[in-house]
């Protein structure tokens, strides 16, 4: 996905007729509404998980996925994925590697596709924290964080025309935005992005991820896994989210807006010192 480009309609957009009511005048107009589709995961043949989701960049948010779900240990178990338009939605019909399909099997979890909930029909609490992933320390600056958040918003071209999306951006350690996915849904945004990170061969321990949502339980996991070590959301964490990024190692901020955020873990790799004025040059804890 690139900067939003005037005339051009993205992908996962349908335009629709309404009336507006301003200043107590009623007008009809054209308005534009982000897509909502069931999308089923279906692995060798088998059903595993229905998502409500935005149907574009299909192919990122089913190796994203897999991978954030830690259903793939690597690129190399996602042998191929067919987009497949059926009566209710679509299927994405995934064909992965026998020892994928054995853990899949293993971790079998029936996902009622509700966009705002990502733990939806986890099978059991014990299957809620899976194994801490223990990420690579990155030092970057608030400046660059703040940024890049700003730049963020040049992307957003289906959140521009709907305000109904949520957006999840690759940046470099210097606050430039590399890459960017959307989604009606936080964490396919975020699936989105970590699988066209890899398939474009960017290193996750080389930069650092903007999410436009709450830092959740689930967000922090699914970065962690994909060894993302700094996470920069615009609205709050979590207590969960908190405690699993101090395990993990990962730096995760809140409330980055403008030229503020909260560090909730490892202030020092921002250079942050309380009292003091943010440093350009932080070091690593």
């Amino acid at each position: 996905m690139k900067p939003v480009e005037p005339g051009l309609t993205p992908e996962g957009v349908r335009a629709t007729e309404v009336v507006t009511l301003r200043s107590g005048r009623a007008t009809a107009s054209r308005d534009w509404l982000a897509e909502e589709v069931p999308v089923a995961l279906v692995f060798n043949g088998i059903s595993h998980a229905v998502m409500l989701a935005t149907p574009a960049d299909l192919e990122d948010f089913a190796l994203g996925f897999c991978l954030s779900e830690g259903l793939i240990d690597s690129r190399a178990e996602l042998h191929d994925v067919e987009v497949v338009v059926v009566a209710d939605g679509i299927e994405l019909r995934l064909e992965v590697a026998a020892a994928a399909e054995w853990r899949l099997r293993e971790r079998r979890r029936t996902l009622a596709g509700r966009t705002g909930c990502g733990l939806c029909g986890t099978d059991s609490l014990a299957t809620v924290r899976q194994p801490v992933a223990v990420v690579e320390p990155l030092a970057v600056g608030a400046g660059a964080i703040a940024a890049a958040q700003r730049e963020l918003r040049r992307w957003q071209s289906v959140q521009q025309l709907t305000g109904a999306t949520h957006a999840a951006a690759w940046c470099s350690p210097d606050g430039v935005v590399v890459q960017v996915r959307e989604d009606i849904g936080r964490h396919n945004a975020l699936d989105k992005l970590i699988g066209a990170m890899i398939r474009a061969g960017l290193d996750p321990r080389r930069g650092f991820v903007c999410i436009t949502s709450r830092a959740s339980f689930e967000m922090v996991q699914k970065s962690t896994r994909a060894g993302i070590a700094v996470l920069a959301a615009v609205s709050a964490p979590t207590t969960m989210a908190v405690d699993l990024a101090r395990a993990s190692g990962q730096l995760l901020a809140g409330f980055v807006r403008g030229d503020d955020l909260v560090a909730y873990t490892f202030p020092e790799r921002l250079g942050l010192v309380p009292g003091a004025a943010d440093s350009s040059t932080p070091t690593v804890g």
